[in-house]
């Protein structure tokens, strides 16, 4: 895996390759070396991996040949992943075709155009002799494959920034290029330039919808990109993925409860259902993950002389094997048929929502009516505490609290648009409050793992006192979150809803 951080440049035909000499910190370059390069793209027929600018390629020639799969991760940045050539020159490697499933949703990877660039490449060089930046002359033709074909050849400058290298050294090479005449390129891949009209103009200064349908599904469109987008890292094990995607799926089934009036509640209770099933497949992993590492931190905190017995060794294989069964889980889920239904529900509901007359209205009046619907619910689930004594029964009366205000909080997020600066001191009050419940659970989470870990130590004859301290330690950690989260509600309840809400 690399990260490639680059900009594109249109250049003349006869044009000479500009000298980018005395650029900031380049002081030289060294002597361009010729490639020839060859290279297939290979995307569902109707380029969904383009459309969302994800590229894949088998590619000959040159020091990198192999299948490379790029995804964006901004305009200029892209992580690159890369497999040998192999012999097949057809078929995707089925590494690569489970990574864009997302956007795939499984349906056949096939040719959709071929490169091939006769490349001039130099490298840009600093007072001592280190690498700041490529650059590629880049002389290209390329052509579709498929339906209406078309070949074109342009000639392009293509900047690539130095692994350990400034991002400044971007801005004043571009800047020099500027100066000289050169034009940044108008798209942000040679593929995107080949396909032309058959991807989507950019719009990045689109406004945000001003009715409240607009509002709502924008908000879940941005849900749903995340949640395809993590996708990736779930599958290759990269750090916060599954809790970031889960986080998608939240805010996707949160909304469509919460905006029930908007969206016709009949024709998205099975997405909901689904999402529910999709978080439920990825929480082990997540929950583990939190646990081993909350777990290894406050026993290396403790005292040498206090922890009694290969406690570390036990936690460590204990939730070694945790994380493998949850890991495993996770994929299944992301390789099952149900999963791939569940992102094609998604499409459909944002290509054809179902959205009901009061969607139409304007955004101020129907997501205000969202908001004292959700702070409403919240204030009942808090008023439930009273009286409780039991207390696992308060442990789960606090959970809900705490999904109460998440709930609260991404109905907040969904409707910034419509109120912007006037949602923030109820919103961030709101997520204090849920801040507060959360470090309460998974301190109560803790002292339950603690518990059941500290039998199974007694049990087989070794020592669970190092258990017992720390199965303490998260129990008063958890009635001090507790006693953090009255103090909150406390100052978010003294404000009583916003007045503008009423």
């Amino acid at each position: 895996m690399a990260i490639e951080w680059e900009r594109k440049f249109e250049l003349d035909v006869s044009a000479p390759v500009p000298d980018l000499t005395g650029t900031g910190l380049v002081a030289g370059r060294t002597e361009p070396v010729q490639q020839r390069l060859d290279a297939t793209y290979f995307d569902t027929r109707d380029l969904r991996l383009a459309k969302a600018g994800v590229t894949l390629r088998r590619r000959t020639g040159g020091t990198d040949a192999g299948w490379h799969l790029k995804i964006p991760l901004s305009l200029e940045r892209r992580e690159e992943i890369g497999l040998p050539l192999g012999e097949d020159r057809d078929t995707v490697p089925v590494e690569l075709a489970r990574l864009v499933t997302a956007r795939s949703h499984g349906d056949e990877l096939v040719p959709i155009a071929h490169i091939a660039t006769t490349r001039d490449s130099a490298e840009l060089l600093d007072a001592e002799g280190r690498t700041l930046a490529a650059v590629a002359d880049d002389q290209v033709a390329a052509e579709t494959i498929g339906q209406a074909p078309r070949l074109e050849r342009w000639r392009e400058l293509e900047v690539e920034l130095a692994e350990d290298a400034g991002a400044a050294v971007l801005d004043e090479v571009t800047e020099t290029l500027r100066h000289q005449g050169v034009r940044r390129a108008t798209g942000p891949s040679k593929l995107s330039r080949i396909l032309g009209d058959r991807l989507p103009a950019e719009d990045a200064d689109a406004e945000p919808g001003t009715t409240a349908g607009e509002v709502v599904l924008g908000y879940l469109r941005r849900q749903a990109e995340l949640l395809r987008a993590h996708d990736v890292g779930v599958r290759r094990g990269a750090e916060d993925a599954v809790h970031q995607m889960r986080v998608a799926g939240r805010r996707l089934r949160s909304a469509l409860s919460t905006f029930r009036r908007l969206l016709d509640r009949d024709a998205t209770r099975d997405l909901a259902d689904e999402l529910k099933w999709l978080s439920g497949r990825l929480a082990a992993a997540r929950d583990t993950e939190v646990l081993a590492a909350r777990l290894a931190e406050q026993l290396d905190e403790q005292p040498t002389e206090l922890v009694l017995g290969p406690v570390k060794a036990a936690l460590t294989a204990h939730f070694a094997r945790q994380e493998r069964e949850a890991r495993d889980t996770a994929l299944e889920a992301l390789d099952s048929t149900r999963y791939v239904e569940l992102l094609r529900g998604l499409d459909q509901l944002l290509t054809d929502p179902p959205l009901t007359h009061r969607a139409g209205r304007p955004a101020d009046a129907e997501l205000r009516h969202a908001l004292r619907r959700a702070d409403r619910r919240l204030r009942r689930t808090v008023k439930a505490l009273d009286g409780i004594e039991d207390r696992s029964q308060l442990n789960e009366a606090l959970h809900e609290v705490r999904k109460k205000a998440k709930q609260a909080r991404y109905c907040a997020d969904a409707a910034e648009p419509a109120f912007g600066a006037r949602l923030k001191s109820w919103r961030n009050g709101v997520k204090k409050v849920q801040s507060a419940l959360g470090n309460q659970h998974d301190c109560v989470v803790a002292a339950d793992a603690l518990r059941e870990l500290g039998v199974q130590a007694g049990l087989a004859g070794a020592n669970a006192f190092t258990y017992g301290l720390l199965h303490r330690h998260n129990t008063a950690e958890a009635e001090h979150w507790q006693a953090v989260f009255h103090r909150r509600w406390n100052e978010l309840d003294d404000r009583r809803t916003p007045g503008w809400l009423g």
